[in-house]
Formats: structure tokens, C-alpha cells, sequence
């Protein structure tokens, strides 16, 4: 009898946890073990812990996706800590979640009183609350809905931006992290300010903005096109204004992520079974909000990437040569409306911040131009809708802030001028015409001069003498001088600011050994400061330098090209006699191996920073490989070429060694193997092939670094002396990852990030190129916490039988081992 009564019991609970039916009713409950799965199977709702968190909480993910990927949350910031809890439909009509002690924590807002309430999971994704009835199955019937209350996520169908009927927003809103789902500091939602615009928001500081709606799609993303995957819309009527999107292809999986710093656009292919990372904002420095200032315009295709509109010069002059334009711009001439100012006309531009403008949509853009006109106060305007050849009226009365320039999508501007500068305009036109024909006609003439001059010269060098004299060089001199014929199309705003000699002599106090900050292959770094009183850092060529005027060259020419967060800033150079020297952004905290590797000062690094680090590094490298306007290879990515400014925020440095990749251009042979031991892949130390899998295995061994708090070079263990990747391989097999992290941060740590990092950096660095993930999957792997990382295969480390088989020739910096040259037997 007893037997009987405990497999009655047995079976009655499993009946009872296996409730998955699609509707929760008021004679129901829902609790810990039971889930809702909607009528098609493309959802679940039910109770998990994320993570490595033992909470719980009330929340929906994908049914048919093997990896539990959380997109929308009940009770982000009033978690369960046991598996008590229940959800069931109150006497008021209204969900309610209780605690274990039956007390409420979480709750709908529904204000009518429901005669038949029911709770339903829709196919889509939405969970929502209704009457129980054939005639109330639409979403017009619907009293509450979690579409309109979404956590971090925009699935295909929701509406982001406003119910002006209901009064209700709906914006996204981050996780803390991804064990901690409660409301983060990052928001992303629709402004009604002005002509309606989606804002990326860290508390109340504006990190990004998308433009307002041309009637296509956002001014600020051209690439928001739809396709044969998806499509947009924007609908703005008298009940509700938001942006919305739909899958066309079903065999696809959509979602819109707010995740940190950045909104994430992933999609699921079935025969991948993995998510990957389809678009991102923001996504290079044109995207940070007010990047260049008042009155400025930002284009990721120029170097440095601010400009000043037509008529306007530098707020800043000193900032603003440093490549600091966030003063912006101010007007060369002032209006006077009574002499008539007149309208710029400027192409695929995002339009400036609209929260403060004024819309109206009901006149032609010609009506808009005149309305403007006669407003001295007016001082630019645009159409509210180009879809239908130009439509509405925008005007703006205050400063022009967030300009940003596309060479394919945006639209047009018109910025209110003073009549001179536009008559200053039609004569510039003119000018430019006879110069270039003058400049034709001298062209034979100076050619013939410049030759004559470089036979003077030469001879004079060969006298000696020129050899002692100084001589003071331009940038494009430098540059120029070593070009090819080929390269002449590369020397476009590669210009950059000239230190003179002197100017970095009181900088760094004559080079005082007390200012001496670094040193390296290529010589010693300086600390200085100009007398504006900024702080910079003065790479100084040597002239027993192990990189000569060829890296130097490189290095100049590549990274004026480039500007990114998680790179060094170069803010000019100083070429004179036989001085060749690089100025940069100061880093208060130098490079991370001076701190990583410090037994005293490692602890400053606890994890937190550490990931951040990594995430920061794998950025940069990603913009290196994929989003710059080159492919560009470092090639040279170690602990000490990694800087961080004051607040530990990592900056790549050193591209003397980098590489741009062209056209449909993978992979590359060098007979002159250059680069530092330990971060070098196995295929480019042994065979001199190079591509963007090298810097994958660099960062590789990187993440085991900064992880460890160990250098790639030799570990004692027991009698045996092995190297870091060796060492980190041989704990993966054994299933003791996590004696690899550094014991000197004691027990505050993330163990799942933890243990993601060292399984992506051992992906990272295996032996085969094409085993490796992709810098922008690495990424995607680094930041997804719930992305299934595959099975490394063996690591490219050197043992003793392949070292046997190879002849290394090494050269020597003060802190680092660099390969020069190798021969194969």
C-alpha cells in the first residue's frame, strides 16, 4: 500500500510539473518546475536562474533554440531566492508573482477589471493578458501585454517608443550582467522631443542617437535597409509613435539586444546553431554623441575625423589639431538677416540632435526654406520626410550638435550662412579652376626644378656636406618621399600636426631620464607636457633602433588613418636632422604588462577591470580587422603594446609592424618574420604566412595572460618547465580550469567569465589558423553570454621536438624577446 501511494504521488507530480499548455487561468498556477509553451512551440515562459546565479525569476526564452537565451524578464529587480515562488491571476484580473511566504513581489498594471481573465503566450513572444473570449483575440483587446513592458531585448513585432493613448513607454533597458538581469544603467528608447529619435542613454549622458526617421529609415543608419530577412517601419499616428521590425524569412531567428555599451542585432541560422552578431551601433567613433562639437561634422572616412561645417573654424584650435573636437566650431561671420542670409546645402548627413527643433509637417520643403528664411533666429532646416520627394519641415534655433556625414545614405541640410561666405563660396569655385591650371601649366617646370635640386642634393650628401647639418622636414616630406606610384592614392588626410624639435625638448625637459616612461624595439618613450599643459608621450626613434625609418614610416602613415576608442590617439610627429620621434596621447596607467606581470601591482587589476580589458582589446581589433576603412593586421599584439588610460580603459599601440590588407586580400608571406615570441602564431614564426588570424592567436594568448596574471614564457611545475598555453591545455584536459586564474585576486571573481575567457582564449590560439574564431566571433563570444562556445583543439605552442626541427635567430629589446629572422632545415 505504501509503495502504491508514493508512485501515485510520483505520478500525480509528474503531471503536475509537466503543465505546458499556452494560458495561465484564474483557477491555475504556475510554479517553479512548470512552464507555458506557446501554441506553436517557439516560446517558454517558466522560472530559471541565469547564469551562475542561484535566484530565480520569472522569464521567456526560445523553445527551439538549444542555447537558453532569455528575452524578457517579470521580476528583474525583485528576484526569488528560492523555488517557491507562483504566478497566478488575481481577484483584481491582474498577474501576481509571490515568494515562498505567499507575499507579492511582482505584478501587471492593468487598471480595467477582466469579467473571464486568461494569461496567454503568444507565438511571437508575448505574453499577454486578456479576456477569455473568440471576440477579444486581438491586440486591441489586450489589457496588458509584456511586449509593452520589454526587459533587454526587441523581438520581431514589438513596439519601441510610445502608446500616447495608454500613456505607456516602452524601452529597453540593460541587464547588470549576465548572472544579475535586474535594470542596468544603459536605456535605449524613442524621444518625442522635437522630430521623434531613438537615444542610447548611460543614466542621463547620451552615448548615442540614430537620427530621426527620413521616411526610409533612421538618418543616422543608411544600413537599416530591408531586405530579403527583414523588414522596418516607423508609425507615428494620434495613439501611438514606434519603431517596429518583421522577420520575411522564416528559416531565420531575429533579435535586437541591449547589451552594455552597445545595441546588438543577432540572428540564428538552424544550420549553424549558433547566434552571430548581424549589426551593431554604436559602431565607430562618428557614432559618440556630439563627437565633434557644436557647428561640427563627423565622417569616419576622413583623418582626423572631425571637420567644421562651411563657415565655421575651430572653437579650439590647440584641441582640435590634437584631434579632440569636442569644443566643435564656432562662425566665421555673423548673420545679419537683414543683408538676407543664405542656405548651405550639405549631402548624407545625419541630422543634428532634433530634441530642441521644431516639425511641421504639413508644407513643402520650399515653404520651410522661406519660413526659415524670415526667422532670424532659424538657423538650418530639412525636410521631415524624403520618402516622398521631400515632405515636412524640421528648423532648428540652437547650436547644431551631433552632425554626422555618410558617402552612401543620409540626407540633405541646409545650415543658415551669412551672404558673404556663400558669395566667398562661388569665388572659391573659380579660384579652384584657375589654380588647377596654373598648377598644370607648372607642373613640367617644378618637376624639372625638384630634379635638378635632388642631383644637388645627393652630390652635396656625397661631399659631406650636408651630413652634419640640420634640416627641418614636413610630414609629407617624410611620407611622400618613400612612396610608390601605387601608393600615391593612400597619401589622402594621412596629415598630421609638426612637433618642432625644440617644442618636445622643454616638453620633456631635454629628454630627462626622470621622464622616461618606457622603452621598447624602437627606442625610449617620454613623458611630457606642452606648454598648454598637455600631457603627452614621445616615442623616440633610436638610432640603434631594431625598428628603423621603415617602421616609423608605417606606423605614422597607418594609425593617422585611424581612430577608435581601444586605440592609441597619435597626435602628431616631429621629424628633424636625424630626430624622428611620435607624439601621443598620455596613458596615465603605461601598458598593462608593467601592471599584470607586477606581483605588487597586479591585484589593481581585479577582474571586473581584467574583462574589461579584454573586451576593449577584442574591440579595437575588430575595428582593426573589420570596420576601419582598411584591413589592417598588427602583427606585433603583446601585453606591453597595450596602454590604459586613468581609468583602465585599454588603447592598442606600436603599428610599426601592422599591415593593410587589400581588396578581397586574406592572407600574406614576409621573408622578414618581425614580431615578439610568445604572441607570434606557429604559421607566421615558421613559415612567414600572416593574416587576421594571427592577431587572433596574439589575443589569445593575451586573454591567458591577463587572466593568469603569467607571462607566455616558462611555469614550474613540479620538475616540469612549460609554457602558458602548454599549461592552460594541460588543465582543460584535466577539468582544472579554474587553477589558472590568479590566485592573487582572491575569491572575487565571476567563475562563468572566467572560465569563458580562458575557453575563448584557448580557441583563440590553436594550432591551425582556420580553427580560430574571427575577431567580431570573439567578440560576439566574449559578450553573448549565452552563446555555446565549441571544443578547442590542441594550442600552437612549441614543445621540444618541434623546436629541434626549426632554427630560430632572435634579437633582443630591453623587455621583450623579437624574432628577426627564421630559417626552416
Amino acid at each position: 500500500m505504501k509503495t502504491f501511494l508514493l508512485l501515485l504521488l510520483f505520478l500525480s507530480n509528474l503531471f503536475y510539473n509537466s503543465f505546458a499548455g499556452d494560458t495561465l487561468t484564474p483557477n491555475s498556477l504556475l510554479k517553479d518546475g512548470q512552464t507555458l509553451i506557446s501554441a506553436g512551440g517557439f516560446f517558454k515562459l517558466g522560472f530559471f536562474s541565469p547564469g551562475s546565479s542561484t535566484m530565480k525569476y520569472l522569464g521567456i526564452w526560445y523553445m527551439k533554440i538549444p542555447v537558453q537565451t532569455v528575452v524578457w524578464v517579470a521580476n528583474r529587480d525583485s528576484p526569488l531566492s528560492d523555488s517557491l515562488g507562483s504566478l497566478k491571476i488575481g481577484e483584481t484580473g491582474n498577474l501576481i508573482l509571490f515568494d515562498g511566504l505567499q507575499r507579492p513581489i511582482w505584478s501587471t498594471t492593468a487598471t480595467s477589471n477582466l469579467s473571464n481573465p486568461i494569461a496567454q503566450l503568444l507565438d511571437n513572444g508575448n505574453f499577454v493578458l486578456r479576456n477569455n473570449d473568440s471576440i477579444s483575440e486581438s491586440s486591441e483587446s489586450y489589457i496588458w501585454e509584456s511586449f509593452y513592458n520589454p526587459s533587454d531585448t526587441l523581438l520581431p513585432g514589438m513596439k519601441l517608443g510610445w502608446n500616447l493613448k495608454a500613456g505607456l513607454e516602452s524601452k529597453l533597458t540593460t541587464w547588470n550582467n549576465s548572472n544579475d538581469p535586474s535594470n542596468g544603467d544603459y536605456t535605449f528608447n524613442l524621444d518625442l522631443s522635437g522630430s521623434p529619435e531613438m537615444f542610447l542613454r548611460h543614466g542621463s549622458q547620451i552615448i548615442y542617437r540614430n537620427g530621426p526617421w527620413t521616411g526610409f529609415q533612421f538618418s543616422g543608419e543608411p544600413e537599416m535597409d530591408s531586405n530579403s530577412y527583414i523588414s522596418f517601419d516607423f508609425i507615428s499616428n494620434q495613439d501611438e509613435i514606434y519603431y517596429t521590425y518583421k522577420v520575411i524569412d522564416s528559416s531565420v531567428t531575429f533579435r535586437l539586444v541591449l547589451n552594455q555599451s552597445q545595441l546588438q542585432r543577432y540572428i540564428w541560422y538552424d544550420s549553424v546553431s549558433s547566434w552571430s552578431l548581424y549589426w551593431y551601433v554604436p559602431r565607430d567613433q562618428c557614432d559618440s554623441y556630439a563627437e565633434c562639437g557644436p557647428y561640427g561634422f563627423c565622417n569616419s572616412n576622413y583623418s582626423p575625423v572631425c571637420r567644421c561645417v562651411q563657415g565655421f573654424k575651430p572653437k579650439n584650435p590647440q584641441n582640435w589639431n590634437l584631434r579632440d573636437g569636442s569644443d566643435g566650431c564656432v562662425r566665421v561671420t555673423k548673420l545679419d538677416c537683414e543683408k538676407e542670409d543664405g542656405f548651405l546645402k550639405m549631402s548624407g548627413i545625419k541630422l543634428p540632435d532634433t530634441t530642441k527643433a521644431i516639425v511641421i509637417q504639413s508644407i513643402s520643403l520650399e515653404e520651410c526654406r522661406l519660413r526659415c528664411l524670415k526667422n532670424c533666429s532659424c538657423l538650418a532646416y530639412a525636410s521631415a520626410n524624403i520618402s516622398a520627394g521631400g515632405t515636412g519641415c524640421i528648423t532648428w534655433g540652437t547650436e547644431l550638435i551631433d552632425l554626422k556625414q555618410f558617402i552612401d545614405g543620409g540626407q540633405d541640410f541646409y545650415i543658415r550662412l551669412a551672404a558673404s561666405e556663400l558669395r566667398g563660396n562661388s569665388k572659391k569655385k573659380h579660384i579652384i579652376i584657375l589654380v588647377v591650371v596654373i598648377f598644370s601649366m607648372l607642373m613640367l617646370l617644378l618637376g624639372s626644378i625638384g630634379y635638378c635640386l635632388w642631383k644637388k642634393k645627393k652630390m652635396m650628401n656625397i661631399t659631406g656636406y650636408w651630413r652634419n647639418k640640420p634640416r627641418q622636414l614636413s610630414f609629407d616630406t617624410v611620407i611622400t618621399g618613400h612612396l610608390s606610384d601605387d601608393d600615391e592614392s593612400r597619401r589622402q588626410n594621412t596629415d598630421l600636426p609638426l612637433f618642432n624639435f625644440e617644442t618636445i625638448l622643454i616638453a620633456t625637459e631635454n629628454f630627462s631620464i626622470a621622464n622616461k616612461i618606457g622603452e621598447g624595439g624602437f627606442g625610449i618613450v617620454y613623458k611630457g607636457k606642452l606648454v598648454e599643459g598637455q600631457e603627452i608621450a614621445v616615442k623616440r626613434l633610436s638610432k640603434s633602433s631594431l625598428q628603423g625609418l621603415e617602421e616609423f614610416k608605417n606606423e605614422v602613415k597607418l594609425i593617422a588613418k585611424l581612430q577608435h576608442i581601444n586605440l592609441v590617439r597619435l597626435l602628431g610627429c616631429c621629424i628633424q636632422g636625424e630626430e624622428n620621434m611620435l607624439v601621443y596621447e598620455y596613458m596615465q596607467n603605461r601598458s598593462l604588462d608593467t601592471i599584470i606581470f607586477d606581483k605588487a601591482r597586479s591585484p589593481i587589476l581585479s577582474w571586473p577591470i581584467r574583462f574589461k580589458i579584454i573586451i576593449g582589446i577584442a574591440r579595437g581589433l575588430v575595428y582593426l580587422h573589420q570596420d576601419s576603412r582598411f584591413r589592417i593586421i598588427h602583427r606585433d599584439l603583446k601585453a606591453s603594446n597595450i596602454l590604459l588610460d586613468k581609468e583602465m580603459n585599454p588603447k592598442i599601440s606600436d603599428f610599426g609592424l601592422a599591415r593593410i590588407f587589400g581588396g578581397e586580400e586574406t592572407n600574406a608571406y614576409t621573408k622578414r618574420v618581425m614580431g615578439t615570441y610568445g604572441y607570434m602564431s606557429p604559421e607566421y614564426a615558421m613559415d612567414g604566412i600572416f593574416s587576421v588570424k594571427s592577431d587572433v592567436f596574439s589575443f589569445g594568448v593575451l586573454v591567458l595572460e591577463i587572466v593568469s596574471g603569467k607571462k607566455n614564457k616558462g611555469i614550474h611545475i613540479s620538475d616540469e618547465r612549460i609554457n602558458l598555453l602548454a599549461y592552460a591545455w594541460n588543465l582543460w584536459k584535466e577539468g582544472k580550469l579554474l587553477e589558472l586564474f590568479d590566485a592573487s585576486l582572491g575569491g572575487s571573481y565571476s567563475e562563468l567569465e572566467v572560465l569563458r575567457c580562458i575557453h575563448l582564449g584557448l580557441l583563440c590560439v590553436q594550432e591551425r589558423a582556420d580553427d580560430r574564431p574571427s575577431m567580431p566571433l570573439v567578440l560576439l563570444m566574449l559578450s553573448g553570454a549565452n552563446v555555446v562556445l565549441p571544443q578547442p583543439k590542441n594550442p600552437g605552442f612549441w614543445d621540444g621536438e618541434r623546436s629541434s626541427e626549426m632554427k630560430m635567430s632572435w634579437s633582443f629589446s630591453a623587455n621583450d624577446m623579437s624574432v628577426t629572422k627564421l630559417e626552416g632545415r
